[in-house]
């Protein structure tokens, strides 16, 4: 992974995998550097396997060819407070709210863990939606 610094965006190293009417599927590989990158253990992209992203867009591209996945490091950010800041603060919240009111420590965790169920749902049947947000080019 490499960081552009001053332009915001992260790119990464991939192989076209497929090339349709209207988009691109890439294969990122996973590359050292990640481990020196600061968002390291947040981005899910720094993980041992390759991982496979389909870009919307008509690009000049044919399979086999390498390219390089760009994103915005805003994007970036966006999906770690979906994935992880909100899910903790709901957590947090609750978990405080049922012990104020003198629930039973087991039953206020499972109650706030059970409070999770929701959100996830309604991130999963809003991802068409949320994956309008999250936008990757490509670059030869």
């Amino acid at each position: 992974m490499k960081e552009a610094g001053i332009t915001g965006t992260i790119e990464h190293e991939g192989t076209v995998q497929k090339v349709g009417s209207d988009s691109v599927t890439v294969n990122i590989h996973p590359v050292s550097a990640c481990s020196g990158c600061h968002a390291d253990g947040y981005c899910s992209l720094s993980g041992r396997k390759e991982k496979t992203i389909r870009i919307s867009g008509r690009y000049n591209v044919k399979p086999g060819e390498k390219v390089t996945v760009m994103m915005n490091e805003s994007t970036g950010f966006r999906a770690v407070v979906l994935g992880y800041i909100v899910p903790l603060a709901v957590l947090v919240f609750s978990l405080a709210v049922l012990t104020a009111a003198s629930v039973n420590e087991l039953t206020a965790g499972i109650i706030s863990v059970s409070v999770l169920v929701p959100y996830f749902l309604i991130l999963y049947f809003t991802r068409h939606r949320i994956e309008r947000n999250f936008l990757f080019t490509l670059k030869k």
